[in-house]
C-alpha cells in the first residue's frame, strides 16, 4: 500500500512540475516593435526593469520619480538571449521622451518582469 501511495505522490508531483515549467505565450511572441506598458511593481521598487538608482538620477539633472513610470506605454528596441537563458530586452519611449529626463534606452528581464507585472503586454 505504501508503494502504490508512493507512485501515485510521485506522478502528481511530476505533473504539477511539468505543467509550471511553461513560459507566458506573450514571452515567445515578443521581438523588436512590440509595445509594452510599465505596470505596478510588487516591490516599492522595480526590480527587474534596470531603471538607475535615485541618487544617480538626481545627480544627472533629473527627476527620481517612480509612480510615474505606471502606466508608461515602451516599445522593444532589442531582444537579446543571455548565456544563463534569460531574455533581456532594451526598452524606450513611445512618446520620444527619456526616462527620468535622462535615459532615453533601458533595459529588462523579460520573463521576470513580465511575471512581477512591472511589464505588461498590450
Amino acid at each position: 500500500m505504501k508503494k502504490l501511495f508512493f507512485a501515485v505522490l510521485f506522478m502528481v508531483a511530476t505533473l504539477n512540475i511539468n505543467a509550471q515549467s511553461g513560459s507566458p505565450e506573450v514571452l515567445k511572441e515578443v521581438k523588436a516593435g512590440d509595445i509594452l506598458q510599465i505596470g505596478r511593481p510588487d516591490a516599492p521598487s522595480f526590480k527587474h526593469i534596470d531603471f538607475p538608482r535615485a541618487n544617480t538620477i538626481i545627480k544627472s539633472g533629473g527627476i527620481a520619480n517612480y509612480k510615474k513610470m505606471e502606466g508608461v506605454k515602451v516599445v522593444v528596441t532589442d531582444v537579446k538571449e543571455k548565456k544563463d537563458g534569460t531574455l533581456q530586452v532594451k526598452i524606450k519611449r513611445t512618446d520620444g521622451g527619456r526616462f527620468f529626463g535622462i535615459h532615453s534606452v533601458v533595459s529588462a528581464d523579460l520573463k521576470n518582469a513580465l511575471e512581477s507585472g512591472e511589464l505588461s503586454g498590450i
